[in-house]
């Protein structure tokens, strides 16, 4: 899970959903005439496509999950469920992108809250996951920094196997394109270098790299890299890490 940047909605767009949330509002079954008007043939034309496009563009790589990181995205989940606040049904602040996995199997209707009533779940499009999630990159494993993001790890299973997997191969990845992106500055290949960056981030887990980034930077640098070090100076290279957080 990395932070993203949620764009502002078109104007046509922005004026139609406060009009749906007003006909949730009046109606006597709040719930049942959000589930009703989320799935209206004309709804899922004129608001679904427009509101999965903008989630597409700023979903990472290619149209990830914005939970796992790892599968395509293909649903529109709804952060705060529908079931609980169908007053955010057609919220654009309520929307991301996922997985049928993290969205029907795991999530579902889960969400968590402290005693203050305030979300237990990681929202990556207002607060940045690194502050509640620490990446062990050798075994691609998430450990909670905060109650927050023990919840996040629970109900988004984050440390199932095919994750933690993919992340450890995610890992070896991004130092093969870190090695391929040196050789080819070495020799003055602007072409290599451009393609070991698009690999990196095109692939799945875009966290791997972003945690690399961070804790390159990191006090316990030096031990974090132990058997790569010579990856620590190319990962505190400014070029490169100019083009990988662009």
């Amino acid at each position: 899970m990395i932070r993203l940047v949620r764009p502002a909605l078109p104007a046509e767009l922005a004026a139609r959903l406060p009009e749906l949330t007003e006909e949730i509002g009046n109606a006597t079954h709040r719930t049942r005439t959000a589930r009703a008007l989320w799935k209206r043939a004309v709804v899922r034309r004129n608001v679904h496509a427009p509101l999965r496009r903008l989630l597409e563009d700023m979903a990472p790589g290619y149209q990830r999950c914005m939970y796992c990181g790892d599968s395509q995205g293909t649903d529109i989940d709804h952060f705060e469920p529908l079931s609980l606040n169908p007053l955010r049904t057609f919220d654009w602040l309520n929307h991301l992108l996922a997985c049928s996995t993290c969205n029907s199997n795991l999530k579902r209707d889960r969400f968590p809250v402290a005693e203050d009533g305030t979300p237990l779940l990681v929202d990556p499009t207002t607060e940045d996951p690194f502050d509640h999630l620490l990446l062990t990159l050798s075994l691609g494993v998430y450990v909670a920094r905060t109650e927050k993001g023990e919840a996040t790890i629970d109900v988004c299973g984050l440390n199932r196997p095919v994750l933690t997997q993919g992340r450890v191969h995610a890992r070896r990845v991004v130092l093969m394109c870190l090695s391929r992106w040196t050789a080819g500055r070495a020799r003055d290949a602007a072409d290599e270098m451009r393609e070991a960056v698009l690999t990196v981030r095109g692939q799945p887990f875009a966290d791997v790299c972003q945690a690399m980034l961070r804790l390159a930077r990191s006090p316990g640098a030096d031990l974090v890299f132990e058997e790569t070090p010579w990856a620590l100076a190319v990962l505190r290279d400014e070029e490169l890490r100019t083009q990988l957080l662009a």
